[in-house]
This record gives C-alpha cells, structure tokens and sequence, in this order.
C-alpha cells in the first residue's frame, strides 16, 4: 500500500496537523459503529432482514474504512513531511488505534450476522474473532516494549484491504451472498475466522517471538529480565480471563443479551491497558502490573457469575460500560494535554505557542 499512500500524502495541505489526520480518521470509524448500532444493534439484521441495512450504509461502511485505515496510514508520513514528528503524534496514533482495532471488528460484525444459527457468525466466533484481533495488536506493541521496534504484520493490511472490498460486494450484491455455502457445505463466514485465525497464527505470533529471540541474541533488547519483558502482559491476559469466565458462566447469557454493548466493553478496557502500556514503552519505564480497571471487573464477574446479580445483570454491565468508557475518555484527554504542554505545541494545529 506504500505506493498509494505516497501518493495521497502529497494531497494534504502543510498546514494540517497530523493529529488531525490520525483523530478524523477515528471519527469516521466512530460514525459508521454508531450507524451500524442504529440499524443492527443485536447483529441480527443481515440474516433474518437481510434489506434492513440500507445499500448506503455499507458504501458508507466502505468509505469510512477507506479514510480511517488511509488516514491512520499517512499520519506520520505527513508529519515527517512537515517536520512536526513528536512524542504526542507517537501517543496519539497508537493509542487511538488500541481501540480502533475493536471498532473495525465490531462494524465487520454486522456483515456477517449472527441472526442465523447456520449462516451466521455464532456468538463464541464473535468473541474468538474478536480477541484475536485485540491479541494481535497487543503482542505486534509488546514486542516494540522490549525491542524498540514496531513490526506491524501483513495481515492488518490484508484485513483492511478485505474488509472495504466486502463491504462494496455487499452494496452490489446484498448481504445474502455471505450465507450461502460456498465450499464443501462451508459457509463465508466459516472461512473468514479460519482466515484470521490462521493470519496470526502464521504471520503474527511466531514473527513476534522470532524477532525478540533475535534482539535477545544481538543483545539489542531494551528489557534487563525476563520478568521486565513480560510483566506488561499479565493485565491482558488476566482481562481475557477475566472476560472469559463471564462469556462462559454466565446465568442469564450476557454475550447473547447484550452482544454490542459487551464487545464495546471489553474494546474500551483492552485499549486502555494497551495505552499504559504503549507510554511504559515510549518513557522506558515498567508498567504496573495489575491495571486497576482489573478489580472492578472482577467484583462484577464474581457478583454475575455466582448469581448475586440476577436480573441486574445487563444493567450493571450498562454502567460498568459507561464508567470504563468515561475514564479512557477522561484519561486519554489528561494525557494529550500534558504532553501538549510539556512539548509546547498544539495537539490539532501546528502553529507555534506563544
């Protein structure tokens, strides 16, 4: 994709800042969740009403994806280009993309449906799909915490590229065409999990650990134990159990009752963790190793799980929403302004500071 974006790069005025770029990006993302909320909020509307998704939508779905990956892409070229690289631009695009890549999940999920038990995305695919692609960007950021670079594998270009194709197939030919089997008695979908499952097993996982294992033998590692390498993987890990636990002991079936609201839940606490973690990378300084939003989220699971909760189950999971969505926001904020002062710059202008 370097070649397009080289060349879309040379559009974009001087004067605009390259956290502008990386921010409208994320709002066009935003746009199409909250778009695809209002005609599909249970993720049902694609398998039994396959009409009930406008055809404007999903090339509005395609075009968004378009201006979120292409902007996302172009940001830093931009702002070498206008000599304006800093630490904040550094912040600002990965930390918005800790919880974009949960975005650009969920929006493919009204695609494929879970409306029919069949032909469509059954619930533990869902949560599978999902987490793999959280892990995925979480192990491409642990690896750049102790070795200093950044390998962004292939798949995220290919799953980007594939996902704006999808959606313009759909707009041309209805979203029927996903649930018709297509190989052996295997359905699109079916193949479209093997596909991510597969892209990180092959090309993210392993290239991972290779490229530790080559730092460590180089002696290029920017980590003095074992222990300082792994300790940013502990929250993750524990919030995957944590989440785990819940999806699979819970009385009232909170996954299947309250499908969106529980994957923008576990987006917005992944991000969060990945955040900390990508500011622990970028100061050289080691990461706590339980993140607090850990035991309010175990205080709610233990209280779901053995029933003490009963019918206030998906309200509780409401407000612990709101509450992990509130104190990102509030966090992410603190965080761009201090570094904005710090620097003496403009987080979405490059006009210099008095």
């Amino acid at each position: 994709m370097q070649p397009m974006w080289d060349q879309i790069v040379k559009i974009v005025p001087q004067w605009v800042a390259p956290n502008l770029l990386t921010f409208s990006g994320f709002v066009m993302l935003l746009i199409n969740y909250f778009l695809l909320s209002f005609y599909d909020w249970d993720y049902t509307a694609s398998g039994t009403s396959p009409g009930s998704i406008p055809t404007w939508v999903w090339l509005f779905s395609a075009f968004a994806t378009f201006c979120a990956y292409t902007l996302d892409s172009i940001d830093g070229k931009h702002a070498r280009r206008t000599h304006c690289s800093t630490p904040l631009g550094e912040l600002f695009d990965h930390g918005l993309d800790s919880w974009a890549t949960s975005i650009f999940t969920l929006n493919f999920f009204s695609l494929c449906s879970r409306g029919n038990e069949q032909t469509g995305f059954l619930l533990h695919k869902m949560f599978l799909s999902l987490s793999i692609a959280l892990l995925n960007f979480m192990v491409s950021h642990w690896e750049k915490y102790n070795t200093g670079v950044l390998f962004l594998p292939w798949g995220y270009d290919i799953s980007q590229v594939v996902q704006i194709v999808l959606y313009l197939l759909t707009a041309a030919t209805g979203v029927e065409i996903w649930h018709r089997p297509i190989l052996f008695g295997y359905y699109i979908v079916d193949i479209l999990i093997l596909l991510i499952i597969g892209l990180s097993i092959v090309l993210s996982f392993p290239q991972t650990l290779y490229n530790i294992y080559k730092a460590y033998l180089k002696k290029t590692l920017k980590r003095d134990s074992f222990y300082d390498g792994c300790v940013p993987l502990v929250s993750p890990i524990l919030l995957f159990t944590l989440i785990s636990i819940w999806v699979t002991l819970s009385p009232c079936d909170i996954l299947a009752k309250q499908t969106r609201m529980f994957f923008w839940m576990l987006g917005v606490t992944f991000s969060n963790i990945l955040v900390r973690m990508i500011i622990c990378q970028m100061s050289n300084t080691r990461p706590k190793v339980f993140h607090w939003f850990l035991f309010p989220l175990a205080l709610v699971v233990y209280t779901a799980v053995t029933g003490q909760l009963g019918r206030m189950e998906p309200i509780v999971l409401a407000v612990f929403n709101v509450s992990v969505t509130a104190a990102h926001v509030h966090y992410g904020i603190c965080v761009v302004r201090q570094l904005s002062d710090y620097f003496n710059i403009y987080t979405f202008s490059l006009k210099k500071r008095i």
